[in-house]
């Protein structure tokens, strides 16, 4: 059994490598406007870039990838997808037009696929399912963090010495991270914390789909969490550009000010999504889906509040309030799909409800928000990101209802038996 102190390792160490996958996910995002001038790129290829075509290689790839981390040494596969993301990264610096930048952007995609799945099968064998979903959201803060940090460094190097260069930047500590992976992390017995784990094997990557997608459980978990990426996503990926666009903001006061706020709401949002699920849903299992359905509901008016306002040291807070209400689906979802498939399915599990939530959310949020910020384009002139904006408001009402559907289901779905271990 992982001692606590390996756990507490193990955890800080994968959640720094979380930190540099979103910072080389989300960096394209603040610097979309210099990249789409020099480049001379639509806002259509823009949302593309950002999302659904990355969206589409990570979560292809990501099944696959999950298949073999149920199956080898999780840190392996961790760390050699850490490495390939940060070299592709690095080759975004590269790009001189539309087809290169897309072709390092799907590197990237791909290195992404391998890392977060295996991850959350790691910390569910690490720790008791009474901790887990506050583990997941420690390990989550990397998104955050990352985001915070890239937007920081981002914005700074970019108005410096350009946005090439700020690729380069962020990618370089991937080699590094991944070799710390192999050298200080021990792979855990698969299912220590699990009373079952003997009797239930790995299975094929057919048969690993299929025990998924027969789940109502887990389809309508993942559907829901999807929806609320959406919104997430279309957020994070575009706030930069409409902050510097609509309401007049600079790359330095993006690099202090937005950074700020995204690394403090998304921050926030994570952190007591986690605590409240661990404290709630142990005794009320409706809770992995009512509380994200309740912060989405209150989403809804702050975002539209949000886009109403016109200067913005005003509008900057209360879009950090609505990101942070945006993200509470995360650690709900991922700590009960744990919860409902056996230890040695994990990884896979994990890497179809990601399917799903980043088909859906990175795949759709980004893209919808450009397009239509493009059709609104000859009628409302540099307010359409504004437009889009107001269209995102649905989502986070559809996004809270799915949530409300998943937790009538979950009420009647049992778990696979597990027992607790010690601490954090």
């Amino acid at each position: 059994m992982t001692k606590q102190g390996d756990r507490t390792v193990a955890l800080i160490l994968l959640m720094t490598i979380y930190v540099f996958n979103f910072m080389d996910r989300q960096i394209l995002g603040v610097l979309i406007e210099p990249i789409k001038h020099e480049l001379h790129l639509s806002d259509s290829q823009l949302g593309l870039l950002t999302g659904f075509m990355f969206a589409l290689f990570y979560t292809s790839f990501g099944i696959p990838l999950a298949w073999l981390a149920d199956r080898t040494r999780r840190t392996w596969v961790i760390a050699g997808s850490c490495a390939l993301w940060s070299g592709f990264s690095a080759a975004c610096g590269l790009a001189t037009g539309f087809g290169s930048l897309a072709a390092a952007r799907i590197g990237v995609a791909v290195g992404e696929a391998g890392g977060v799945p295996p991850s959350y099968s790691l910390i569910a064998d690490m720790f008791p399912p009474q901790r887990r979903a506050r583990a997941i959201a420690i390990y989550s803060l990397g998104v955050p963090i990352g985001i915070g940090i890239g937007t920081a460094t981002g914005g700074w190097i970019a108005s410096l010495y350009g946005w090439r260069v700020a690729f380069f930047a962020v990618s370089a500590p991937g080699i590094l991270l991944s070799l710390l992976l192999l050298a200080l992390v021990r792979e855990p017995a698969r299912g220590q914390v699990n009373a079952a784990a003997g009797a239930h094997g790995a299975v094929s990557l057919p048969r690993a789909v299929a025990l998924f997608v027969s789940s109502p459980a887990l389809m309508l978990v993942s559907l829901a969490g999807g929806l609320g990426a959406f919104a997430c996503y279309g957020l994070m990926a575009w706030i930069s550009a409409y902050l510097i666009r609509v309401l007049g903001m600079n790359l330095g006061q993006i690099g202090l000010w937005l950074s700020l706020t995204l690394a403090g709401g998304l921050g926030a949002g994570i952190w007591a999504s986690g605590v409240l699920t661990d404290r709630l849903a142990a005794t009320d299992r409706r809770m992995f889906a009512l509380i994200p359905a309740a912060a989405l509901a209150l989403g809804a008016p702050l975002l539209f509040a949000a886009t109403i306002l016109n200067d913005w040291r005003l509008a900057l807070p209360v879009f950090g309030v609505t990101l942070a209400l945006s993200v509470f689906y995360l650690a709900p979802t991922v700590a009960i799909v744990q919860q409902l498939v056996p230890p040695a399915q994990r990884s896979a599990a994990s890497a179809m409800m990601l399917f799903c939530l980043n088909l859906i959310g990175l795949g759709c949020g980004p893209l919808f928000l450009g397009m239509v910020s493009d059709a609104a384009l000859p009628a409302h002139g540099g307010q359409s990101l504004r437009v889009a904006f107001q269209a995102l408001v649905p989502m986070f009402v559809l996004a809270a209802l799915a949530n409300l559907v998943a937790a009538r289901v979950l009420a009647r779905t049992p778990s696979v038996p597990e027992v607790a271990i010690s601490g954090l």
